[in-house]
């Protein structure tokens, strides 16, 4: 029987004799079933996240994550108790007087960019066109507080002193984006970023870090938290992108900004009654995995070199691991295929070896040439650099079956 046959055959299966074929965002969904199932059950991966657990599996996590934490003591109310001990711990981790904790990143940052508008009376927000709240907030900032987004550079990199210093309308706010995540979870050398903040500070504008990923980026820096975030007037954290928290964030800065930040938290929704189970869990990342993040950026600059010589020995023509070197213990795979070719080899070698080496979604930037998101966490450490190069030798033989059955298909 020839593939397309056993093809037609297979749908017929899925969907029922003279049944209307699957959808995209059917054919989605179910890609998208098979890929969590496959990376939940591999015995190997370089990165497991709780966030894909089971209910009994969160519950349990959150127990254990209260197990350090002095259970007597009464429960929060709408931002007392244990919410401010986690305010005060975070504040003090990265130098500033007070800190804010919210329940999304998204409610903090459109809280900290309005207060910011309204203090520098200039409702214009310089950021990089990558940035999160351009990409993943759905114009959150513009059509809720009317403020109004200019980008100093269009280039897939942090911006540079001279294009802030140089920029030719005024701006009341300078956001930076530590890493840029959509390009590459990129970062500024310390000497840059230190002439970045002046050149906005120069322009009398403020200077705002969207620090989600903040915490592991103190190894590329080569400076303490503390430091980082002193050069800002403002930053927010994340608890749950590097720290495994279920949840939350925090805006830290001048109490004056964070007191109004807190009454502009209420309004947007934000005044959640208790919110104990979230901050047990970011209080347990802080104490578990924020000592860990610099072992994870090392090693994930070895996983680099690996997935680099792998594909260069399987005889990949091209491929390019962005940054060459990591920045942070996060970056990008590109791969000269079809993406949804590449997906279903990742798939399928989860499913047929236990490996896990690419959990994440490989997208396409254009006709054959997709790319994906490699995260490195604790899982990670147990692979050597010959393990990497041995998944990705096998990742190349399903890659090159598929895109063979894929040609064949048509």
């Amino acid at each position: 029987m020839s593939d397309t046959a056993e093809q037609g055959e297979d749908q017929t299966e899925r969907t029922g004799q003279g049944a209307e074929p699957p959808t995209d965002e059917e054919r989605f969904l179910e890609r998208r079933e098979r890929r969590i199932s496959a990376n939940r059950s591999a015995e190997r991966a370089l990165a497991r996240f709780g966030f894909l657990g089971t209910l009994r599996e969160r519950l349990a996590f959150v127990q254990e994550a209260a197990e350090s934490y002095d259970l007597d003591e009464t429960s929060d109310m709408y931002g007392g108790g244990i919410v401010e001990t986690l305010e005060k711990r975070v504040a003090e981790l990265l130098g500033k007087e007070a800190a804010a904790f919210f329940p999304t990143g998204t409610m903090a940052q459109q809280v900290a960019l309005r207060c910011w508008a309204g203090r520098t009376g200039n409702p214009t927000i310089a950021l990089h066109p990558l940035a999160h709240p351009e990409v993943h907030e759905r114009d959150a900032f513009s059509q809720l507080s009317g403020l109004r987004p200019v980008h100093v550079t269009s280039e897939p990199r942090q911006p540079t002193a001279d294009e802030v210093r140089e920029f030719p309308e005024p701006f009341g706010t300078l956001m930076l984006e530590l890493p840029l995540q959509e390009a590459g979870f990129v970062l500024p050398s310390w000497e840059e970023l230190s002439a970045l903040v002046e050149a906005a500070h120069e322009r009398d504008a403020v200077v705002h870090f969207d620090g989600a990923r903040l915490w592991e980026s103190a190894s590329h820096f080569g400076r303490p938290l503390d430091e980082i975030a002193d050069l800002a007037d403002s930053v927010y954290v994340s608890f749950y992108k590097s720290l495994e928290g279920i949840g939350g964030a925090a805006l830290v800065g001048p109490k004056t900004l964070i007191d109004e930040a807190k009454t502009w938290r209420h309004r947007y929704g934000g005044r959640i009654l208790q919110q104990f189970p979230t901050v047990l869990t970011a209080l347990a990342g802080l104490d578990r995995e924020l000592p860990r993040l610099p072992a994870y950026v090392a090693h994930a600059r070895v996983v680099a070199e690996a997935l680099r010589e792998g594909f260069a020995a399987a005889g990949i023509p091209w491929t390019r691991v962005h940054p060459e070197q990591p920045h942070t213990n996060d970056f990008q795979v590109w791969l000269p295929y079809d993406s949804d070719a590449v997906m279903e080899a990742a798939i399928r070698q989860a499913e047929e070896t236990k490996t896990a080496l690419f959990a994440n979604p490989w997208g396409a930037k254009g006709p054959g040439l997709a790319f994906t998101e490699v995260y490195v966490r604790a899982a990670a450490l147990e692979w050597t650099a010959d393990d990497v190069k041995s998944a990705v030798a096998d990742f190349v033989v399903r890659l090159k079956e598929e895109v063979a059955r894929q040609e064949v298909a048509g």
